[in-house]
């Protein structure tokens, strides 16, 4: 197993730009994208979660590492539509203007098909899927108003390999995919890219509490270097995406996977 290899340092890719992330309280791949963005130079970042304690941590977190103190935390539960329309309306005021999106977040677990609820199915795919749309429905005029923007959704490999258990997960993550080509041929006739990466396997707490420790081992070891990824290795993959460096990329969905070929 090959070690993962020293954190880089930032390089100024989103300087001068506003970023809004969601889910990104604790130590998954959306704080890990907050803390990136704030190291590569954006002038301001709003944060949003579910968990007021665990959102008022982050901010203050992000602030200490990084210095930036334009940081603001928003509560929002992305299943509810005037909960995203009002992050959206704070994030809008507070940031001047949002200049990235990164829709970060999703649901997981792990159900046979024969033992699924439908309100597992449901509530996995209006986290993951419909959470994401709704998202994007609320950014997109804002930014086609101003003929500028970026937002980066997370995928997973999901979307295009088969794993027992996951089909809520798989099927909510393809859509994810496909929603992402759509709109992003939709918001590009106003000068907005969309875009998303697909990791397959980034270890952090949330995804331990969600998978057996077996599982995780398992795919780890699947993977070239014998290791999951960093959550910062799949951060710098999205903050590339919202860079200038993207500027003409639409509708493309990275895999961030080192699986063998």
């Amino acid at each position: 197993m090959r070690q993962a290899p020293a954190y880089v340092p930032g390089h100024q890719l989103l300087a001068g730009k506003s970023v809004l992330i969601t889910a990104a309280a604790g130590a998954g791949i959306g704080f890990s994208a907050a803390k990136r963005c704030a190291e590569e130079g954006c002038r301001a970042l709003m944060i949003s979660d579910i968990h007021p304690r665990r959102l008022e941590e982050a901010v203050a977190s992000l602030k200490e590492q990084t210095g930036l103190q334009a940081i603001y935390g928003q509560l929002c539960n992305v299943t509810v539509e005037a909960e995203v329309q009002e992050l959206v309306r704070v994030a809008e005021e507070k940031l001047g203007g949002v200049d990235v999106l990164i829709n970060n977040a999703g649901l997981g677990g792990q159900k046979r098909v024969t033992e699924m609820t439908d309100e597992e199915w449901l509530r996995v795919i209006d986290i993951t899927l419909t959470g994401t749309f709704r998202m994007t429905r609320a950014m997109l005029p804002h930014m086609e108003k101003r003929g500028a923007g970026a937002i980066v959704n997370n995928a997973s490999v999901l979307g295009w390999r088969a794993q027992k258990e996951q089909a809520h997960y798989a099927a909510a993550k393809a859509g994810v995919m496909a929603l992402t080509r759509c709109s992003a041929l939709e918001a590009a006739e106003h000068g907005v890219r969309i875009n998303a990466v697909s990791p397959s396997i980034a270890l952090h707490d949330f995804l331990k509490k969600a998978s057996s420790a077996e599982l995780l081992e398992q795919l780890a070891s699947r993977e070239a270097f014998g290791r999951a990824a960093e959550v910062w290795e799949v951060a710098n993959v999205m903050v590339f995406l919202a860079s200038d460096y993207a500027s003409y990329m639409v509708g493309e969905v990275l895999s961030v996977s080192s699986q063998h070929a």
